[in-house]
């Protein structure tokens, strides 16, 4: 149970809308003591890594943009790999358009290289028409995430997916997905850990995002029930996570006995 390196979630594990989950700080606190590298990761692509930064102070978790990476910071990451000076159509909001621009791109709904897609509170007919458009004319078509929907204090919401999902059959192309479950986003976070996957643990509460991107990155999972995913559904999934605990607090319980 002892790790080098952690992978957490942030909606459904480690708060829900603006709460703190039970044990996501007394977690931290843990791991800051024990000099373990931590990462937070998550598909939302909305928030900037600063306004991550801030939301967990105002809960109480002291962190730094460091240990911070969203779905719009891989993508922008991925994107500069492949073409530095890439011209690109974007639908989002301010963390898209934050990591996009920190780079050396060009932000244009004319003969873009990428069609970039993440959550976008304030579609539009006109912004669906666009992107259809440009895919149509060659460009990649990328999706920061493909959650169906996000928890939020009212419930489980809308999430990029249903963007996503338009796109894809009004243009009829498939798009690159960056964010969990896919490896691209995984591969970016356990890089910047500077861990070998093998002493990784990744922690979360949706296995359909969070536990099968663990899977699909060969490191072990570790399943909490505050969030997506309960129990019951487990029992339809063919491979199980290698740890499911009730939440942070009962984990940490278990990694501290563990080193008694």
């Amino acid at each position: 149970m002892q790790y080098e390196g952690y992978i957490i979630d942030l909606d459904g594990t480690t708060y829900r809308g603006n709460e703190i989950i039970e044990g996501a700080k007394e977690f931290i606190d843990y791991l800051l003591k024990e000099n373990k590298p931590y990462l937070f990761l998550t598909n939302n692509s909305t928030y900037t890594q600063e306004a991550v930064v801030k939301k967990l102070k105002k809960l109480g978790i002291e962190t730094t943009v460091n240990h911070v990476m969203t779905s719009s910071v891989a993508t922008a990451n991925y994107i500069e790999r492949q073409n530095d000076h890439a011209r690109c159509y974007m639908i989002g909001e301010e963390g898209l358009f934050d990591a996009l621009t920190q780079k050396k791109f060009t932000l244009t709904d004319k003969n873009c290289h990428y069609v970039i897609v993440g959550l976008d509170r304030d579609i539009t007919y006109a912004k669906l028409a666009r992107a259809t458009t440009l895919i149509r004319e060659g460009a990649t078509f990328i999706a920061t995430n493909t959650d169906a929907a996000i928890p939020t204090e009212k419930g489980l919401q809308p999430g990029n997916g249903a963007i996503v999902s338009a796109l894809t059959v009004s243009s009829g192309v498939n798009p690159l997905i960056i964010g969990k479950p896919e490896k691209i986003i995984m591969e970016e976070a356990i890089k910047q850990l500077g861990v070998e996957k093998e002493n990784v643990l990744m922690i979360g509460d949706n296995y359909n995002t969070d536990i099968k991107a663990g899977i699909n990155a060969g490191i072990d999972t570790l399943l909490v029930l505050t969030g997506f995913t309960s129990r019951e559904d487990l029992k339809n999934v063919d491979i199980q996570p290698t740890y499911i605990s009730e939440n942070l607090i009962e984990w940490l319980k278990k990694l501290k006995g563990s080193t008694v």
